[in-house]
């Protein structure tokens, strides 16, 4: 492989280093996993093609620098016969990041890596207007970042009060971290409003009176960093089903396909037509 064209750059996530002939491989990870096995292989690699220098990417991937041109075709090769592939660059879907999740985190309320192993299953590498970016996060801690992608995931929710059960500690009051809940009279109330749908107060009450009336998703429109950060769009609507999720997934990648511009981030478009005419257009389609 002599000279290399910048489509299939864009398209094989070959990224041309300062440094003449040479080209960093990004490779495909979902939410940051590796076996074992493809590590071994990724090092080595990058000790036979490279220079031994491996970088950890700020989406979970890893990148192989310093390899030659003339010997990108058989590196890629050797990472395939792991299991290894390819990321991607220029206007399209990119891989997707996530937290652990519930698997191991306390703090989880969803599990984030079948999601997305389905959302990178159903669109990576799909061309968009412009770059586009997910990540999925176990709950509204936002460890995987979701308010700065393109749709965000976030697990959440909509807790209730059951009386009975209350010892009026009011261990749940002082933790809540927005304040969403006040003593009034002889009742704990919960302000919805105020609410972030991070579930303290189920997972600290020692009587169990706070209990998940709603578990689900959080979608987060719009986020992008760069020169021009923009912190994404909360969606009002608690989502109660993997399948309502990825209909919702589906909706707004397609209206991104219709309505965005050449080069114009997703959020961006938001800012253009209006971001509340976008997530109604976005809810009421479904």
């Amino acid at each position: 492989m002599d000279k290399i064209d910048s489509a299939l750059l864009q398209k094989s996530g070959l990224i041309q280093q300062k440094q003449k002939e040479y080209y960093a491989l990004r490779l495909h990870a979902v939410a940051g996993d590796f076996t074992p096995a493809q590590l071994k292989k990724v090092i080595e690699v990058s000790e036979r093609f490279g220079k031994g220098q491996i970088h950890l990417s700020t989406r979970q991937g890893i990148d192989i620098h310093f390899v030659h041109q003339t010997r990108i075709a058989e590196a890629i090769n050797e990472l395939q016969s792991a299991g290894v592939k390819m990321g991607v660059n220029g206007p399209r879907i990119r891989i997707v990041t996530g937290c652990p999740g519930n698997a191991t985190c306390k703090f989880g309320i969803i599990e984030t890596k079948e999601i997305a192993r389905e959302l990178d299953l159903r669109y990576f590498g799909k061309e968009t207007p412009y770059k586009f970016k997910m990540a999925v996060t176990g709950c509204p801690n936002n460890c995987a970042k979701a308010s700065e992608n393109d749709i965000g995931v976030m697990g959440g929710i909509e807790p209730e009060w059951v009386k009975e059960q209350c010892i009026d500690c009011g261990l749940c009051e002082k933790t809540c971290p927005s304040k969403a809940i006040i003593k009034l009279n002889e009742n704990y109330v919960h302000d919805s409003e105020r609410c972030i749908n991070c579930s303290r107060c189920t997972s600290s009450c020692p009587t169990g009176a706070w209990q998940p009336k709603k578990t689900g998703y959080i979608l987060w429109l719009g986020g992008t960093m760069g020169k021009f950060p923009r912190i994404a769009t909360k969606v009002p609507v608690l989502i109660e089903t993997k399948v309502e999720l990825y209909e919702h997934t589906s909706r707004v990648i397609e209206y991104y396909r219709a309505n965005g511009r050449k080069k114009e981030r997703f959020g961006y478009m938001m800012e253009r037509i209006g971001v509340s005419a976008v997530i109604n257009d976005i809810l009421n389609d479904m």
